[in-house]
């Protein structure tokens, strides 16, 4: 399952608008910062995206049944705990331990929620749009050491109880979470995809099958190319916006590894060798480079057991932790516009956008609040000024809402007008953006609109509702948005004073 950062915003599992710094434009007025910072909270804020993901009340712990570091000597002696608290608004017990062979992570949640959540994921930046990362992800659930058969995958889905069974692949992350409410299934589970990740049954034809190879009718036909992810993604590859929102993103990023396409680009996934994609699984998919967690009301001594089986197999590797790090891209003050013609002959349409990189540093609370409901305030509703003016320019036929974007290291602003008939008026579509940023930059939002985007956040955050998918998954993707990035895995999961 790739994941671009346009699904990554409108998929409502667990990934939450995250905020970000001010920038140029950004900047509100002094009476609407002091609003926003009045409130002092350290926002749960990437745990509930614009699709709706929101938040349950905070449970009591039941602490006879939650306890705190497992008491097994023997267990808890392969790891050293780094970090544990409370997280009083989800009645959460959260331990963080380092397994002391391998230097893994392991974030174990313990609440009253029987329906467990286990997740490895492991920080993959690609260097090229080859589509290794996306491949891969696809591959190693093919069998494994310990399950050789042909689809484990498919298998587990057929017959195991999961409540959940999938993997992502991200611009700089895999991820692999399962999850399930019988305690014997869950375990099962967490044994096929550990096995699956650490000792896959890679082999030339893997590549074939679920990255590319040539194929032929007949002899009076010419080679082309087949492939699970090539043909994935040439779908992808068809959608007008999904090929803007890589041009954005590209040029927003030159310099490090969100200028290349993980998914991978058809173009560019025939020249990805065995060499080069069995490498990429030696080089990131060590323990050393793991990001393991638990959440649910099973013991934490057993998780830390069942997992010392597969990591104690392994040594240290601290150079898969080193290669992985995500560098920072540069920031400039002015912000990129990017036009795009949609084929179409003499009615071809343009898609405009305009997009900044907000942020090369790490951002505060404060700062990351500020600018959520900022963003919220601007695109967040229908009549929303900036919306609004965009809408009804009659410019284009719809508007590119995309608006704050901060699942990946660095925060961006995305906003323009797509279906346009005449691409001469982009020009007037950048005035229109700029000139409404510089406007409310100046005189600021009324006090009412700003308490209804506070309370509305909260509100959402308080009621924690997920859908039909675990909050367990939830809490994963949220603590990952700071933990891939070596910061505080905790952090994320707070929203109270």
């Amino acid at each position: 399952c790739f994941l671009s950062t346009k699904r990554l915003r409108r998929w409502s599992n667990g990934m939450r608008r995250q905020m970000s710094a001010r920038v140029g434009a950004f900047q509100a007025t002094t009476t609407w910062l002091t609003a926003a910072r009045s409130i002092r909270w350290a926002p749960l804020t990437r745990l509930v995206n614009r699709a709706g993901l929101q938040c349950y009340p905070a449970r009591k712990i039941v602490t006879t049944m939650l306890g705190t570091a497992p008491k097994d000597s023997a267990t808890i002696a392969k790891y050293d705990l780094l970090k544990e608290d409370t997280i009083s608004e989800y009645g959460a017990k959260v331990l963080l331990f380092k397994h002391k062979k391998t230097g893994a992570e392991v974030l174990s949640v313990s609440v009253p929620d029987e329906n467990k959540v286990f997740g490895i994921t492991f920080r993959t930046p690609p260097s090229d749009s080859t589509g290794v990362p996306h491949i891969l992800e696809h591959s190693v659930l093919c069998g494994s050491r310990k399950y050789p058969v042909k689809e484990p995958f498919v298998e587990l889905l057929k017959g195991s109880m999961n409540t959940f069974l999938n993997a992502f692949t991200y611009p700089d992350r895999t991820c692999y979470p399962v999850a399930s409410q019988n305690l014997k299934d869950f375990y099962n589970l967490v044994n096929v995809y550990l096995d699956a990740v650490l000792h896959p049954a890679l082999t030339p034809w893997t590549l074939k099958q679920e990255g590319w190879h040539y194929e032929i009718e007949n002899t009076s036909q010419t080679l082309t190319y087949k492939g699970v992810v090539f043909n994935e993604m040439k779908g992808v590859y068809s959608s007008p916006d999904a090929v803007h929102s890589r041009a954005a993103q590209q040029a927003l990023f030159p310099d490090n590894t969100y200028g290349v396409d993980s998914g991978g680009d058809p173009a560019a996934i025939p020249t990805l060798s065995w060499e080069n994609f069995i490498g990429f699984h030696k080089k990131y998919y060590h323990p050393t480079n793991s990001r393991v967690f638990f959440y649910g009301d099973d013991d934490v001594a057993a998780r830390l057991a069942l997992l010392d089986e597969y990591l104690g197999e392994f040594e240290a590797l601290p150079a898969a932790r080193q290669d992985s790090v995500v560098h920072w891209q540069k920031k400039k003050s002015t912000p990129w516009n990017i036009e795009q013609k949609v084929a179409g002959g003499a009615d071809a349409k343009t898609i405009f956008t305009l997009n900044w990189l907000i942020n090369d540093h790490k951002l505060d609370e404060e700062e990351e609040l500020a600018l959520g409901v900022l963003d919220d305030l601007l695109m967040g509703t229908p009549v929303a000024p900036l919306y609004k003016r965009l809408r009804e320019s009659g410019l284009g036929e719809s508007v590119v809402s995309d608006g704050l974007d901060t699942v990946l290291q660095q925060a961006t602003y995305t906003v323009g007008l797509k279906g346009i008939a005449d691409a001469s008026k982009c020009a007037e579509i950048e005035a229109i953006i700029l000139d409404t940023l510089s406007k409310h930059a100046q005189v600021g939002f009324e006090e009412s609109a700003v308490e209804a985007s506070l309370n509305s956040l909260e509100f959402r955050l308080r009621e924690f509702n997920t859908g039909s998918f675990p909050r367990g998954l939830s809490f994963m993707l949220s603590s990952l948005s700071s933990w891939l990035y070596d910061r505080d895995p905790f952090q994320p999961l707070r929203f109270e004073a």
